[in-house]
């Protein structure tokens, strides 16, 4: 697969967890942000092509409300490369409400610090 990501991505340097809106089970934590994608750490294997309606509760430095919730797929999974009982899954927004990209956007910027030694590879995960 060739590099299609185009928005450079960030780690996430803070720890937040993601959960299924339904079931309000953990999917996963934030490990890296993009602009309009994310990859999270997650305890179990998700393939690709599966859409989720994610929950995520926010920091009052993030927004005036609690929590936000939108739609990403998930496009990629690979086993952890230091845990590999974990999996790394990246996803990318399919829908989302302007005011929570606003959102989005600002974890990207106050919680996104670049990783000047990490190589790009196929398992980006942001596709435009």
């Amino acid at each position: 697969m060739s590099d299609k990501r185009k928005i450079n991505r960030r780690d996430f340097t803070y720890h937040m967890q993601i959960k299924d809106e339904a079931t309000k089970k953990t999917i996963g934590y934030l490990a890296d942000i993009s602009s309009g994608g994310f990859k999270l750490d997650c305890p179990v294997n998700i393939p690709p092509g599966r859409d989720f309606r994610m929950h995520v509760d926010l920091t009052p430095d993030l927004a005036d409300k609690n929590s936000m919730v939108f739609i990403a797929r998930s496009k990629w999974v690979s086993p952890d490369h230091v845990d590999p009982s974990t999996f790394n899954v990246g996803f990318e927004l399919v829908n989302i409400s302007p005011s929570d990209m606003l959102i989005f956007q600002r974890m990207f910027e106050k919680y996104g610090s670049e990783n000047t030694t990490r190589k790009k590879n196929s398992n980006d995960y942001l596709w435009r």
